[in-house]
């Protein structure tokens, strides 16, 4: 626990939907949705305008239309948000070599390590510059915490929020936390808590008046000895610069379940391809391949299997994956289907006995050893060709709502919504005033997807200004700034007892 409050949290406010407000000028101050569209969709983010009517992270997407009918619902633009991530990270990089990333929109930051002064002043003024720095780069809002450790400056973002700092001074920590529940803690779930509040404790003061006799007869040494030291502020967790990944992953929902055995291999062929490019994006390779299935009844189940050496080779992953499927029966119906590759290295295993044919798909093959129908042959990748995105041929464009596209008249613009053969595009970029709203036919070859735009115009994809000088604009000189949004009913106003708010 330090004496001054010098690690730094940052939060920015409703990422993935202020991201695409910012994109999108007519979403600007709406109620704004970002996550899975589906029957089956969850939400992954809520702008704070649709909050205001009960629409939260994980909730299912047909409870949050029921909420919120008005609303913009848009599918998730992964590649805009790593580019604005990798923008904030590295103006966090600037303030201290030692950054933790926890997400694409959250990182700790020891400020110490910086050479930032061990004092309130410093600390504040250091998190403010950032703030500022953030939207003149990007356009956003950011919250910030400081504290003495990690877990209070967690806490203080989050009594930050929105677009907030607040400081937690040494001293004033167990008086903070006392009437906090216990969820706040990290490592507190659900189960904790309720085994917890089955003996009379809901708070962190109640955790610490139990003692911690008591938190060890109820949770086991190693968790009742830790969650005890957290309810009385003590977190001596260090900043961690790197966090190696321990695995690679993708998966996908179904919204209506799939019973056909070539469609799930084909599905699982696809997941391989897109494991394998991330592998290779991230230059790591690995060595254990994973499935996983889930069934209607949501039973879900894993199978891997061990290579001779680590690969990052899509044929290679897709074979293995499809030893793996053989051994599982889909015949009820699968709901979830994932591949992944963990036992992560450095370097790719080149291995002329490797389990891949290189020349055919895997799969279920004919008796004359041919690949199943349906599934594409495959070739081998030539020298620095990248491998394709998808197993199977191309169909028609799926016109999904928030989806970048690009009109050979009109120009870039956003897909608002699609059906019965026709698509409507809003025509509109970042820092313009919103567009005009165009209806095509879905096969109309005038249109094709198109690529995401910066969000601040002049800047690449760093943040950084394109022009050399004046790259430090002001927040107020931002064109892309916003007002900053009125915070929710359950965030106080003032800050809690202990903290301070410059």
């Amino acid at each position: 626990m330090r004496g001054a409050p010098t690690i730094l949290h940052l939060d920015m406010d409703a990422f993935y939907a202020a991201v695409e407000q910012a994109a999108k000028p007519s979403l600007r101050g709406k109620p704004v949705v970002v996550g899975g569209l589906g029957p089956r969709g969850v939400v992954a983010t809520a702008s704070y305008e649709a909050r205001r009517f009960g629409v939260h992270s994980a909730m299912p997407t047909a409870q949050a239309r029921r909420r919120c009918p008005n609303a913009a619902y848009l599918t998730p633009r992964f590649a805009l948000y790593r580019q604005v991530s990798d923008a904030v990270m590295a103006l966090l990089a600037e303030l201290s070599p030692l950054v933790e990333p926890l997400s694409l929109d959250e990182a700790f930051v020891d400020l110490e390590a910086g050479g930032t002064p061990p004092d309130v002043r410093a600390a504040q003024a250091t998190g403010r510059r950032l703030r500022g720095d953030i939207r003149a780069a990007t356009g956003l809002s950011g919250s910030v915490g400081l504290a003495g450790s990690k877990m209070l400056a967690k806490i203080a973002s989050e009594q930050a929020k929105p677009d907030g700092l607040v400081t937690i001074r040494p001293g004033t920590e167990q008086g903070l936390l006392a009437p906090l529940s216990v969820r706040t803690l990290p490592g507190v779930g659900p189960a904790t808590a309720d085994t917890l509040r089955r003996a009379g404790i809901h708070t962190v003061g109640e955790a610490v008046e139990a003692g911690e006799a008591e938190l060890l007869r109820l949770l086991g040494r190693a968790h009742g000895s830790g969650l005890y030291a957290m309810a009385r502020g003590i977190d001596d967790r260090p900043v961690v610069a790197e966090r190696p990944s321990k695995s690679v992953s993708v998966e996908d929902t179904f919204d209506i379940d799939v019973t056909d055995r070539g469609r799930v291999q084909r599905e699982l062929d696809r997941l391989a391809e897109r494991c394998a490019a991330r592998l290779r994006s991230a230059g790591r390779s690995g060595r254990t391949v994973v499935i996983k299935v889930r069934s209607y009844d949501f039973s879900t189940l894993t199978r891997s299997d061990t290579l001779r050496g680590p690969t990052d080779d899509p044929v290679v992953i897709r074979e293995a994956a499809a030893r793996l499927l053989d051994t599982v029966d889909t015949t009820a119906g699968v709901r979830l289907l994932g591949v992944g590759v963990s036992g992560l290295a450095d370097f790719t295993q080149e291995d002329l006995f490797a389990q891949a044919l290189p020349q055919e798909a895997p799969g279920p093959r004919t008796p004359g050893d041919e690949p199943a129908e349906g599934v594409p042959r495959l070739r081998p990748r030539g020298p620095g060709e990248e491998p394709a995105s998808e197993a199977a041929p191309r169909g028609p464009h799926r016109w999904l709502p928030g989806l970048d596209v690009r009109h050979a008249v009109h120009g870039p613009g956003w897909v608002q919504g699609s059906g019965v053969g026709r698509v409507t595009v809003r025509f509109e970029r970042p820092g313009s005033p919103p567009g005009r709203v165009r209806t095509f036919r879905a096969d109309d070859p005038a249109l094709e997807p198109g690529e995401p735009l910066p969000l601040v115009p002049g800047r690449d994809t760093s943040g950084r200004a394109s022009g050399g000088a004046g790259a430090q604009t002001s927040a107020s000189s931002s064109p892309a700034s916003r007002p900053k949004p009125s915070p929710p009913a359950a965030v106080p106003d003032s800050p809690a007892a202990g903290m301070s708010s410059p």
